[in-house]
């Protein structure tokens, strides 16, 4: 059986072609013996007009011979004649049909004559007519048989009995039913009772095995018409059956291309749109399809590969999709995702190297061809009984993105020309959803680049917190989004922890998530309260998405974002925090209870609302765990938000457990499908300061606080072991004392803490923050906070509700002794 390609899928023998033929009955000197129905639709003649006469009425080609027994003695020569030819209808128009005259056998040698004619449509003005089946149906094959009206057969061609493998001395003078049983010979003869009642045409498709194939069944129709007398009564039923079964193969490969266009594209996976291919073409085309991805296009990494351009060395491979008629694949010696061997003298390089599809109807596996080159691949060629290949590259805008190839194993016919067509037709189509997709894979690998690079490296407590962290990057259908995470010291040993979520995926979510990261870490220095930060923030995000806009009225590429900020102090283990449209944090007590925040909620950055955002404070106590994520964890596919933070709660209510591995059970539930969204989480473990660690005083707002505060200062560093420290803390503590009591009214707040660093605090009533000036040659005011910069390793102000505090921070020597949330 030979498989048909798009070439041929509009010139195939279908049902509706012999139903549409016109059928005269000739006796043996050429005259018209029985007409149809059908003949009179084409030519406008009745039964009362043709039958009886010479069939040059309605048959130019008789008319052409000198005699119409010359025309018919050139038919027994011949065995019949096919041709095109025109008629004319009987009210002038001329028409294009396609003729045959068929030889039929009866009883003692007799002859009939079936002229068989499909019309092709009518002449246009250049002389020619559109493509139709009639010059088709003139060369296929077709058997005929004549019956009477008792339904007996008296006459019957050659082709008939190839059909049904009944010789013609079995069927001559026999009803179907005397001579086949079963329920199909009845139906046959059912449908011809009616055709006789009637004399209309019916139609039979029915399945049956060729008698001289071995091979699958094939499909037939039948097309039953009435033959009528010069009276228009009914003299019997002529059947003419043509084997229809490419054509039913070829409807077939048109639904494959159909679903190919709705099925090739359907994901942005580069591994699963390979395998689409593969599951696409078998069985119908092949019995086993490999398809293979260039490397880097399967990593959505490097420059393409030019068709053709393989150079001294063929690219790299890597198998992307596998499909086979046998359980479990055994023709291949590589699975999915594995690297490929191509050889170098193999018909998969001379595609490679031609840049253009190679077909091997008969694959020569003997010993010493190149299939030896791979001993693996031998042993399968040829176990495996490959003995017809096709290899099509594939490649979009002039790149390599790999080759698919095609194998006939079980079925026993080679590949011809017109299944290459079919195969290229299919890869083309699987070319454009791979280049979509690499082109897909190549934003989204540099998007997970961009965005793991912006992400912190690594994050540090200090003494207020103990940090684990996780990132998982959204699936390649979805891309990477702009999530993230963040834990900033501030002064006084407190911590900001951040976590946030850029609306939108890919390359523009991740650049405008690093420039919010740093947006964050500008505002934290300047100390800000959470709702300041935020609302800080908010504008920021609105000046960013005004700058995508290239015309006012455009909706920009990011809309905006959502985002938790919280400061934590471990002095007083007091936590400020605001939202502007995140999910609410869950905090784990020391015994393992899992609650969520009751944090007011804001609208997210950058709608533009302008409400306010609000904090909240609470008191935490030492070993509480704090939860910050994004809605990916708590949200997927299958879930809702609030399966999603119940099945959180539960993975967190684990005391005793440390923070890496409350991560792990908090992500491990997504492993088992790929996230459509960007997963982050932050825990922190709150540590408190010991009270020993820091030291505070009031002090009144004159200038005896300034030496009382050097004193005060120096018995503390003394008491810590810190004397090393001593000058530069009294010199610190001089000058931020004076400015307070310069430029402030009332008491002065002097504090020491010892954490990671020595920390200098000073509190005083005046809300402006105090500014570094370059000093004159002769000025005796203003070098304090120089030298206060000088000495520190850094400095600030923030502000207090009843005021403001400056500080400046000193490295402790490394011979002072551990101290909480040393690394």
């Amino acid at each position: 059986m030979t498989r048909l390609g798009a070439v041929t899928l509009g010139k195939q023998l279908s049902s509706s072609d012999i139903s549409d033929t016109a059928i005269a009955l000739l006796d043996e000197q050429g005259t018209v013996a029985g007409w149809t129905q059908t003949a009179e639709r084409l030519v406008g003649h009745s039964a009362g007009d043709v039958v009886g006469r010479a069939a040059a009425l309605v048959l130019p080609s008789f008319g052409t011979a000198a005699t119409t027994s010359e025309f018919v003695e050139r038919c027994q020569a011949e065995n019949g004649w096919s041709g095109a030819e025109t008629v004319r209808h009987r009210d002038g128009r001329v028409l294009d049909v396609g003729l045959r005259i068929t030889r039929l056998r009866g009883h003692d040698g007799t002859t009939r004559w079936l002229a068989s004619m499909t019309g092709t449509g009518p002449r246009t003005e250049d002389g020619t007519n559109g493509s139709a089946p009639g010059p088709l149906l003139t060369h296929a094959p077709i058997g005929v048989t004549v019956r009477d009206r008792q339904l007996r057969c008296t006459f019957v061609n050659d082709v008939a009995e190839r059909h049904d493998g009944l010789p013609h001395t079995r069927r001559l003078g026999c009803r179907l039913t005397d001579v086949l049983t079963g329920s199909h010979a009845e139906t046959v003869e059912a449908v011809m009772q009616q055709v006789l009642h009637n004399g209309a045409t019916k139609v039979h498709e029915y399945r049956t095995y060729l008698p001289t194939s071995q091979g699958p069944e094939h499909q037939f129709a039948a097309s039953f018409q009435c033959l009528q007398g010069a009276d228009g009564s009914s003299l019997g039923v002529c059947v003419i059956s043509a084997d229809v079964t490419a054509n039913r193969q070829a409807r077939e490969r048109l639904a494959v291309l159909s679903e190919a266009s709705a099925r090739l594209g359907s994901t942005l996976d580069m591994m699963q749109a390979g395998q689409e291919l593969a599951d696409l073409a078998v069985p119908l085309l092949a019995d086993y399809v490999a398809v293979d991805l260039e490397q880097s296009v399967s990593f959505g990494e490097g420059p393409p590969v030019r068709v053709g351009a393989t150079g001294r060395h063929l690219p790299a491979f890597r198998r992307a999709g596998l499909a086979s008629i046998n359980r479990g694949v055994p023709e291949s010696p590589w699975v999915r995702g594995e690297p490929v061997d191509v050889p170098a003298a193999s018909p998969f390089a001379a595609a490679l190297r031609a840049g253009r599809s190679r077909l091997e109807p008969v694959l020569d596996t003997t010993p010493g061809t190149w299939v030896d080159n791979v001993p693996a691949l031998a042993h399968r060629v040829r176990d495996n009984g490959m003995h017809s290949i096709m290899v099509v590259p594939i490649r979009a805008r002039r790149a390599l993105l790999g080759m698919a190839l095609f194998v006939r194993t079980k079925d026993p016919a080679p590949f011809h020309e017109a299944d290459l067509v079919l195969a290229e037709e299919l890869v083309g189509r699987a070319a454009q959803a791979l280049d979509n997709a690499r082109q897909f894979a190549r934003e989204h690998t540099a998007a997970l680049a961009l965005q793991r690079n912006l992400l912190p490296r690594r994050l540090r407590g200090g003494a207020a917190v103990e940090v684990a962290s996780r990132y998982l990057p959204a699936d390649v259908d979805h891309c990477v989004g702009g999530d993230w995470f963040d834990v900033i010291p501030l002064s006084g040993a407190r911590v900001a922890l951040v976590v946030g979520d850029v609306i939108g995926h890919g390359l523009h979510a991740a650049a405008t998530m690093g420039r919010l990261r740093t947006a964050v870490h500008t505002l934290a220095a300047m100390e800000l309260p959470p709702d300041e930060l935020l609302a800080h923030l908010d504008d920021t995000v609105q000046r960013l998405a005004e700058e995508d806009c290239d015309v006012p009225e455009q909706t920009p590429a990011v809309s905006g974002a959502t985002c938790l900020y919280a400061v934590y102090d471990p002095v007083t283990r007091r936590c400020t925090m605001a939202s502007a449209g995140h999910p609410p944090p869950a905090m784990i007590d020391p015994q393992g209870r899992v609650a969520y925040l009751d944090v007011p909620t804001g609208a997210p950055l950058g709608v533009g609302l302008g409400d306010p955002f609000e904090s909240v404070e609470l008191e935490l106590a030492e070993g509480t765990v704090l939860a910050l994520y994004s809605d990916g964890l708590i949200e997927t596919r299958e879930q809702d938000i609030d399966e999603g933070m119940h099945r959180l709660g539960a993975a967190l209510t684990q005391p005793g457990r440390s923070l890496d591995e409350l991560c792990d059970m908090a992500t491990r539930t997504l492993a088992e499908q790929e996230p459509c969204d960007d997963v982050t989480l932050l825990l922190v473990r709150t540590r408190s300061l010991d009270p020993s660690r820091v030291a505070s005083w009031t002090l009144p707002g004159d200038q005896e606080a300034v030496r009382g505060a050097r004193d005060l200062a120096a018995r503390q560093l003394a008491e810590w072991g810190l004397e090393g420290l001593e000058d530069a803390t009294k010199l610190i503590v001089s000058e931020l004392v004076t400015n307070a009591v310069r430029h402030g009214t009332g008491a002065v707040g002097l504090r020491l803490l010892r954490h990671q660093v020595l920390t200098v605090e000073v509190s005083d009533s005046d809300a402006f923050a105090p500014r570094p000036r370059r000093a004159g040659s002769t000025d005796e005011n203003g070098r304090g906070l120089l030298l206060v910069r000088k000495l520190s390793r850094r400095w600030g102000c923030r502000s207090a509700p009843d005021g403001k505090v400056v500080w400046a921070e000193l490295e402790l020597p490394r011979d002072s002794g551990p101290h909480p949330g040393s690394p």
